[in-house]
């Protein structure tokens, strides 16, 4: 299947990622979108992001456009340097899917693209900008800056804390060490890789789970903490190894910071609505777009508005300058690792209180998500628009829930809510050929044996 957009950034696979597609998406973007004058491009670590990056690199000194060569980082770490300066950015990533695949994720000097740019850019393929001489490449560390915005606002506020860093094969293997230290913790390393590792935060198997126990037990850990491989995603584990949820991470955080106003996909824990912290709850389409859309949105109404926006991955977006421990937390529109990260456990330890007391004091919905790989996109879409338009089909494949279907829900994929309080969510990935499933329940319990029925179920039907 040819490279396309998906619920965040262009993907594809590497063989079909070639220079000539690279640089007319790249030309395309410029053509299409503003870019204020320059483009930052940085890359994750996987083998092929080099070499593409130096793709779109070219691509954008084609056009007459200077380049800000800001090297591996942390995806909002570019975010960050390029919505500061006012100018465009390109990341070359695939996320969390596996090496063979990777992309391109856009940035306008006033964020990410939205859907309509992506169509937009879309219709320019083949018409990219050609211009005369550009300025200079400059190399930039973008890093310190987003460290120290998080030093800045946290101070030592992680004073005594013993926290294990699961370096794997994230950009953020480094700045997490460097921060944490920075805020008073004791960090330790653990599990750096030399060769690209697919951590999908939504989704860890049984062995990286018990990992995280055992390293938590042998170290004496308070909590291990990691990332995606471009770092826009957070993984949060207790001291126990227990994994805490990203949309989990997304309600400590917008509740630590005094949010009133919150953006979060569908497939959110639907806990939020229980919790008298705030007034209101948008649920969007998931993808990173559709949050920040519904938070302009408020925005545009209240400029004022304490608005968050979150997804089900634990990837946070603040909207307004928000106060933290030691000093203000400007807003960044795109979806961050650290602050999900650290706000818990700042919460956590300025109460007093573990950081598997702190999630456990939350209203109890409990959630859980994996995916089927392999599953094209055509083979999901069509099997969830068959159940999708037939109750009978539909009842039949749930029939051994033993519960009524007590509402339907199509803004993203197709999500049951049951009688009991039971819900499943299905919806083919936007990133990879993946069949995903979210399901929650009132106990950690029902809701991974919903998960685990399902996905069986999935399974037989599909291979049959």
């Amino acid at each position: 299947m040819a490279p396309k957009f998906g619920t965040s950034g262009l993907r594809g696979l590497v063989t079909e990622l070639t220079e000539t597609l690279v640089k007319d998406y790249t030309g395309a973007f410029l053509a299409a979108c503003p870019h204020g004058g320059a483009v930052h491009v940085g890359r994750d670590l996987r083998p092929s992001s080099p070499q593409i990056a130096q793709w779109v690199m070219q691509a954008v000194e084609d056009a007459g456009i200077q380049v800000i060569d800001c090297g591996v980082l942390p995806t909002p770490a570019l975010a960050l340097s390029s919505l500061g300066a006012g100018q465009a950015a390109v990341m070359v990533t695939g996320s969390h899917i596996p090496a063979d695949r990777n992309g391109l994720k856009f940035y306008v000097p006033s964020g990410e693209i939205s859907k309509v740019d992506e169509a937009a850019i879309c219709a320019h393929l083949g018409r990219g900008l050609r211009g005369a001489h550009a300025p200079a490449r400059q190399v930039r560390d973008a890093v310190a800056a987003y460290a120290q915005r998080y030093v800045q606002a946290y101070g030592p506020a992680l004073q005594g804390m013993r926290i294990g860093v699961y370096q794997h094969s994230s950009v953020a293997r480094d700045v997490m060490v460097d921060v944490l230290g920075a805020l008073g913790a004791e960090p330790v390393a653990l599990a750096r890789s030399d060769t690209f590792i697919p951590v999908d935060t939504e989704a860890l198997d049984p062995d990286t789970r018990a990992m995280l126990a055992g390293w938590c037990a042998e170290h004496g850990l308070d909590a291990v903490v990691s990332t995606d491989g471009d770092a826009d995603r957070p993984m949060v584990a207790d001291a126990a190894g227990r994994v805490i949820p990203g949309d989990v991470l997304g309600a400590l955080t917008a509740r630590a910071l005094g949010a009133r106003v919150l953006c979060t996909p569908v497939s959110s824990n639907t806990m939020i609505a229980q919790m008298p912290e705030f007034d209101q709850v948008t649920l969007t389409r998931i993808g990173s777009p559709f949050v920040i859309a519904a938070m302009e949105q408020v925005l545009a109404q209240d400029p004022a508005a304490k608005v968050v926006g979150y997804e089900a991955n634990g990837g946070f977006l603040l909207g307004f300058q928000a106060q933290g421990p030691a000093g203000t937390l400007a807003p960044l529109l795109t979806r961050d690792c650290l602050l999900p990260v650290l706000a818990p456990l700042v919460a956590a330890r300025q109460a007093g209180l573990s950081l598997a007391a702190l999630a456990d004091a939350l209203p109890q919905r409990f959630t859980a998500a994996d995916r089927i790989a392999g599953i094209e996109t055509e083979v999901s879409k069509a099997f969830i628009a068959q159940i999708s338009g037939d109750a009978a089909a539909r009842a039949a494949f749930f029939a051994d829930l033993g519960q009524k279907e007590a509402r339907v829900d199509e803004t993203d994929g197709l999500r049951v809510t049951f009688a009991g309080g039971d819900v499943v969510h299905l919806r083919p990935s936007g990133n990879a050929p993946e069949f995903r499933c979210y399901a929650e329940a009132d106990s950690a319990e029902r809701a991974l044996a919903l998960l685990t029925d399902t996905l069986t179920k999935l399974r037989d039907r599909l291979a049959g």
